[in-house]
């Protein structure tokens, strides 16, 4: 779940020297119409990082499109699509750069209508900060609810409560603080480290960039202010080593070297590594970049490496020191949120993606449903679209992976219709399941062979399949009476046989 590619055509804030803290990546998030877009755009024109072509063209469109009359309407900066215009809603992920001269930011302009929240869920996924717009006259929504579950679950650890459109309440102080108890409430059962909340106006600009003399009553920082001075800092560069490989470079038979983004950790030349999945060990010969050969390298830097020795590594696998594994099995217990209008089906296949990786994969078994109104689990035996629910996940080989809280790179995997291609669901891992450590496939004495010559004939599956009543289990019945005639050892497994005894407890699928 990585943020596509930004061009250079997109991202309208001018060019600033590096600043005192690291870059921080923001997501607006709330429900359809808090104002999330306006305020993106009240945000750049307050520190004037708008070209005067960009105001020009802006000025122009707000008379067209706009829905504020003759003012400047500031969503249109980023709704850059026709729908999104058309229909005054923000559809897809708008990324915008800028920078003050405290700090740089990297904004991402999530949707907030339901339709599209698989939406605001990629752009939550890259975050380290959410701010989570409010209507002041509407409160708490059901979607406001979603999006901040659905930002704890990807890793987003501070959160700010903008509650917007403070004017149109008369900037009263009883309607700001009766939200924010609400929030609280919710934001008690989430993963959030620090919430700060803040009433702003996001039209006319107060608390957006400097204090408002329309709130008296508030006694802290603007939003800019708070976005500068916030400190989230991680310990990506001092966890743990993880190496996905991306990409085996095979250059010549002298070359081959393994290229990809370090998710955390960092590691130099003489290190011993190990390739998860097999185990193999070995040690760092170079590490190469752009710019040549480097001694040493740390997350989130791009490589490629070589090894000393020839061991068997492919795309998919995690490269790791030998003292902090990550985890490898075939079952996991995860969070799923569901992303496709086809509800999930436990016990289909689809195909998994993780860490480079593509195989089959199952959802086993639903253990809840998470309602997000209220913070209640419920059993469920399905999931439809927006829901969320933990499960256990089942591959068809075992992968390499952490939980989802101890790295947000090697913790995630996407899920993909096989008929379709989309995106059924993204998934977020807990832990490993304990049976898929202590399940080993046991080796048997007698083979297949040796059943064959006892019996003195050739195995063979006769699988017949049809739509209920076209005869089936009849013509079944004929052909083991003709077998058997012929001396033949037989079994026959018949579905309705079967749900009587083993399979009793099994429903049916629509």
């Amino acid at each position: 779940m990585t943020a596509p590619f930004i061009a250079d055509a997109e991202i309208l804030a001018k060019a600033q020297p590096s600043r005192t803290r690291p870059t921080l990546r923001v997501l607006t998030c709330g429900s359809v119409d808090d104002g999330k877009s306006t305020l993106v755009g009240r945000l750049l024109y307050e520190r004037q990082l708008i070209f005067d072509d960009q105001l020009a063209a802006l000025r122009s469109d707000s008379l067209r499109h706009g829905t504020l009359g003759e003012e400047i309407d500031f969503a249109l900066l980023v709704d850059g699509l026709e729908a999104e215009r058309e229909q005054g809603i923000t559809i897809d992920v708008a990324y915008r750069y800028f920078s003050t001269p405290a700090r740089s930011f990297i904004l991402a302009d999530a949707p907030g209508h339901e339709q599209y929240t698989r939406n605001m869920a990629t752009g939550a996924s890259n975050a380290e900060l959410a701010i989570l717009l409010v209507d002041a006259r509407k409160g708490l929504l059901t979607q406001t609810r979603r999006h901040a579950t659905i930002a704890s679950l990807l890793g987003v650890r501070h959160i700010v409560l903008a509650v917007n459109k403070m004017d149109l309440v008369d900037y009263d102080e009883a309607v700001f603080e009766r939200i924010v108890g609400e929030f609280e409430s919710v934001a008690a059962s989430l993963a959030f480290r620090s919430v700060e909340a803040i009433p702003i106006s996001a039209r006319h600009g107060d608390n957006v960039v400097a204090d408002s003399a329309n709130m008296p009553w508030r006694d802290g920082p603007s939003l800019l202010t708070y976005l500068e001075n916030a400190d989230v800092e991680t310990d990506g560069g001092e966890a743990p080593l993880r190496l996905p490989v991306q990409w085996v470079n095979r250059r010549s038979d002298a070359f081959r070297g393994f290229a990809g983004a370090i998710a955390s950790g960092r590691l130099q030349v003489g290190d011993e590594i190990v390739a998860a999945a097999s185990g193999r060990k070995t040690t760092i010969a170079r590490i190469v970049a752009m710019g040549g050969d480097l001694f040493s390298a740390a997350a989130p830097d791009s490589v490629m490496v070589t090894f000393a020795d020839e061991i068997d590594a492919s795309r998919g696998d995690v490269l790791c020191h030998p003292t902090t594994r990550p985890n490898v099995a075939d079952q996991f217990a995860a969070h799923l949120i569901w992303m496709s209008d086809d509800s999930l089906l436990p016990g289909r296949s689809y195909l998994m993606k993780i860490n480079g990786r593509s195989l089959a994969a199952s959802v086993t078994d639903i253990k809840h449903k998470l309602d997000v109104d209220t913070g209640a689990k419920s059993a469920a035996k399905t999931l439809s679209l927006n829901e969320i629910g933990f499960c256990n996940v089942a591959t068809a080989a075992p992968v390499a992976f952490d939980s989802y809280d101890e790295n947000r790179t090697t913790g995630a995997f996407i899920l993909i219709d096989r008929f379709s291609n989309a995106t059924a669901a993204a998934g977020i891992i807990a832990f490993p399941l304990r049976r898929a450590t202590n399940i080993h496939l046991q080796e048997q004495s007698v083979s297949k062979a040796t059943r064959a010559r006892l019996k003195h004939q050739t195995p063979a599956v006769l699988w017949f399949t049809g739509l209920s009543g076209a005869g089936k289990s009849t013509i079944a019945n004929l052909v083991e009476s003709k077998l058997v005639e012929r001396h033949a050892h037989t079994l026959m497994l018949d579905g309705d046989n079967v749900r009587h005894g083993l399979n009793k407890d099994l429903g049916f699928t629509e």
